[in-house]
């Protein structure tokens, strides 16, 4: 028994000598552990504050492109209601129905629910120069329209002072503007739209090129919304200001000096 519990006692120091020189391991880990969470929080302080600079020169890019290469701002119309027209010429129409039809015109159906849109019809959004317009609703079918009159009639009259140029125009800077803001922003975009002179596989670019038919118009231009909604939610605008159709509304809001976090 007494040789039993001297290796016992023999195994013991032993182990509590190896237990010491764990727990020194274990301490020097510590303080490298230590050291490293230090140098690591300073180097994300570091990540920050280039991460800050960088937001800032992409602002200052942003908003300088957006100043004299592609101005944007908003032109009013003088457009009068048609309801306010109608009531003019037709005596036996009431002011109720006449005051339902002016607030009709002017609500959109957004996010489930009815929302006053006061720039409905009333507006338009200019890009490069008060020339080139859009309208502020997003109803662009003065195009497609146009196009689809000039396969059955042709004329000099129709080569001027059409509504299809101007929009064709409008669309075109709006995805220049588009894919340089992705390039600046470092954001993918989730369609393709190619603005370029060029020829392509699928054929001429978008907008600027030969006249495209009803669905391939409407389909380039849920692209071009689809592309300027995903830089939207990448810059962290407010989602109650924007419009799924408001082109270069939508467009105004991203580039506006107010974004917060525009360049992140």
């Amino acid at each position: 028994d007494t040789e039993g519990l001297l290796r016992i006692k023999e195994e013991n120091q032993k182990l509590y000598r190896r237990a010491q020189r764990h727990q020194e391991k274990k301490e020097k880990i510590q303080r490298h552990n230590r050291k490293l969470g230090d140098l690591v929080e300073k180097k994300s302080y570091d990540l920050r504050t280039q991460y800050e600079h960088l937001a800032n020169l992409r602002r200052a890019h942003i908003l300088e492109l957006t100043s004299v290469i592609f101005p944007m701002e908003e032109v009013k119309t003088s457009m009068r209601d048609p309801a306010d027209v109608s009531s003019e010429s037709d005596n036996a129409m009431t002011s109720s129905t006449v005051s339902k039809l002016a607030e009709a015109r002017r609500t959109t159906y957004l996010s489930g629910r009815w929302v006053c849109d006061d720039h409905n019809g009333d507006t338009s959004i200019s890009i490069t120069g008060p020339w080139i317009i859009l309208p502020n609703n997003g109803d662009y079918s003065a195009y497609y329209s146009w196009v689809e009159e000039k396969k059955t009639t042709q004329g000099p009259d129709m080569e001027h002072n059409n509504p299809a140029h101007t929009i064709s125009a409008a669309l075109c800077y709006a995805t220049q503007l588009v894919n340089t803001l992705s390039l600046i922003l470092d954001v993918n975009l989730p369609k393709k739209l190619c603005n370029r002179q060029v020829k392509t596989q699928q054929g001429n670019h978008e907008f600027c090129g030969e006249n495209l038919s009803r669905h391939r118009f409407t389909r380039a231009v849920k692209k071009l919304n689809a592309n300027i909604l995903h830089l939207c939610f990448s810059q962290h605008v407010n989602l109650d200001l924007l419009h799924p159709l408001h082109t270069l509304r939508n467009l105004m809001y991203l580039v506006s000096p107010d974004t917060e976090n525009l360049g992140r």
